[in-house]
């Protein structure tokens, strides 16, 4: 058995919805991938009582409690958290929290990972499987939302997102996406997602960003995005204050389209904006030309083609 278990789970960025449900038979679906340098990261080490260190106490001790509860672990459990995705800002952080304790604790005692499950027990994937499937392999995620008798959205493509291109990622650190109960009751009360619009969007991934991937042809992947996220914006936009949660993101990320970058837009709820750039180079050249955009912050970061990271210390026997 191990005696710790560090586990890294990555953020990921929502490029939109392939369509929103109608009916109880309709689907989600959504596109998106997993980024570099920013995740959750924590280690989970045996201990006397259950300890919570670093934040996220309450959201983890109740993960930790149902997961042992559900796998019939009696053991208690320390967990350090060193790093983890700020909560309500489009990244994905409840679902990579949960996934990140869900995986180390099964690492640590020795039992198999089952991302899809432990995310379905703990509450998440219900909308978008972009995050869940994130945690097995990176790449852009295309999901066709829930079927009938699936525990979690079914992946049905994964293509990887080219090395050398990178996103420049806008923060306003001043407000929180949509989320809880207001998310609930905008999902409730907007009106039904129009069958042409959500055609539009599955005609703009399979069309536009699956081909450009592969081709890595940026142009016309911007292009893709950003008729997405124009389509998703406008329909969100009575529920958010406008096509995008934040006006100083809004003014940074077009500030950054007229410098050069491509598919602006907003990851899920935001507020955290996006835009793509062919290199590292490219990127900062477009951010050093737009300045200091007041209200926000911009981090450049690269695609991710790989799932969590999970390494365990082993119990030395020999020194125990």
């Amino acid at each position: 058995m191990s005696e710790s278990v560090t586990i890294t789970v990555p953020a990921r960025l929502h490029l939109g919805f392939l369509d929103i449900p109608r009916s109880g038979t309709d689907r989600f679906g959504s596109v998106g991938l997993p980024v570099q340098d920013i995740a959750t990261v924590l280690t989970i080490s045996r201990s006397a009582e259950t300890q919570v260190h670093g934040g996220e106490q309450a959201r983890i001790e109740q993960h930790v409690a149902t997961l042992c509860n559900h796998l019939g672990i009696k053991a208690q459990h320390r967990v350090n958290v060193q790093r983890a995705i700020p909560r309500h800002i489009g990244l994905g952080s409840g679902t990579q929290i949960a996934l990140a304790v869900a995986g180390a604790i099964r690492t640590l005692h020795g039992l198999p990972l089952d991302a899809v499950n432990d995310a379905v027990l703990l509450g998440r994937g219900s909308r978008s499987g972009i995050g869940i499937a994130a945690f097995d392999e990176g790449g852009v995620i295309v999901d066709a939302g829930k079927g009938a008798g699936s525990a979690a959205p079914t992946v049905i493509s994964r293509i990887p997102f080219p090395e050398a291109w990178r996103i420049i990622l806008v923060f306003d650190a001043s407000t929180q996406g949509i989320h809880g109960e207001a998310e609930i009751e905008a999902f409730r009360t907007l009106p039904p997602f129009p069958v042409e619009t959500s055609a539009a969007i599955c005609r703009h991934v399979l069309m536009g960003i699956m081909p450009a991937l592969i081709e890595q042809d940026l142009p016309s992947f911007g292009r893709a995005v950003e008729a997405i996220q124009a389509e998703i914006g406008n329909y969100f936009a009575p529920a958010q204050g406008g096509v995008f949660t934040s006006k100083h993101v809004e003014a940074a990320i077009r500030q950054l389209a007229q410098a050069g970058a491509v598919g602006i837009g907003q990851s899920s709820w935001g507020p955290t904006g996006f835009a793509f750039a062919a290199s590292q180079s490219e990127a900062m050249r477009i951010v050093d030309a737009i300045g200091r955009s007041p209200g926000t912050t911009i981090q450049i970061v690269a695609g991710r083609n790989a799932g969590a990271d999970i390494t365990h210390t082993a119990l030395n026997l020999a020194t125990a």
